[in-house]
């Protein structure tokens, strides 16, 4: 079948509307590639945005070895993140909403500065020297009960399954964030932890690669975009009655908790 993004994009508002499970789609839908997912993300992006609102910033997903050996791929892949999909701490979220809601344990970023396209690559100086603020924050998915090892041409067409960020409070001062440790808490009690460096050896590292994927495509990142930069740990599925906390050192925690 050849590549048509706008109508592959119909069919997946479809999908998370009647809640249906995920079957990889993305080869029978013409992506042979990476560029052919990407631009099925972009339709669909562009279906949403009368929904969900605009753009607001992006996810990245994949960048912790935790992450890319439970999924089975090696690199990270991006989303859009819309506004209506901004959370505070503190949320309570109802699990009956998406098919099969996950979280992950993230470092957000706030830039001060814009990121745009231009000749020669990005660096991690540039990067840091754009941002402006960092929080922690969960990400909110739906994995739509997809088979495992995943298919990740149909994880990046279908938005890298971003539902939501989950915002602690923004600080523009922080400390060396490579070492800070992310304590993760179920009902007050720890059950995981991970540390900045998870994440391609600083949280910045997937900042800089976003902004060199955008760059290639003639895309800016704004000032006032957010970014989330990926979990430290594996990702999470909560029950009904859970509340989880995920602190970074030195940032400061952000909640979340979930009904039926």
């Amino acid at each position: 079948m050849p590549l048509d993004p706008p109508r592959t994009a119909h069919r997946l508002i479809e999908d998370h509307a009647h809640l249906r499970d995920l079957v990889p789609f993305a080869r029978d839908e013409g992506a042979t590639d990476l560029a052919g997912a990407y631009a099925i993300q972009a339709a669909l992006v562009e279906r949403l945005v009368p929904l969900k609102g605009a753009r607001v910033g992006y996810k990245i997903g994949l960048t912790s070895l935790r992450m890319q050996q439970m999924c089975s791929i090696d690199h990270p892949v991006a989303g859009v993140v819309l506004a209506d999909r901004l959370a505070r701490s503190g949320v309570q979220w109802r699990l009956s909403s998406l098919k099969r809601l996950g979280i992950e344990f993230e470092i957000c970023v706030r830039l001060a500065w814009p990121l745009a396209p231009r000749a020669h690559p990005w660096t991690l100086e540039d990067v840091a020297a754009a941002v402006g603020a960092v929080c922690p924050a969960f990400e909110v998915i739906d994995d739509r009960n997809s088979p495992y090892p995943l298919d990740v041409l149909s994880l990046v067409a279908d938005n890298a399954w971003n539902e939501g960020i989950v915002q602690g409070e923004y600080v523009n001062r922080w400390p060396d964030l490579a070492a800070a440790r992310g304590v993760v808490e179920l009902n007050g009690e720890v059950i995981d932890q991970g540390h900045g460096r998870d994440v391609l050896g600083h949280p910045f590292e997937p900042l800089r690669w976003l902004a060199n994927h955008l760059s290639a495509l003639g895309e800016t990142l704004h000032a006032g975009e957010i970014v989330s930069t990926g979990s430290m740990v594996t990702t999470r599925f909560p029950k009904a009655g859970e509340q989880y906390r995920f602190t970074v050192e030195g940032i400061g925690s952000v909640e979340i908790g979930f009904r039926g």
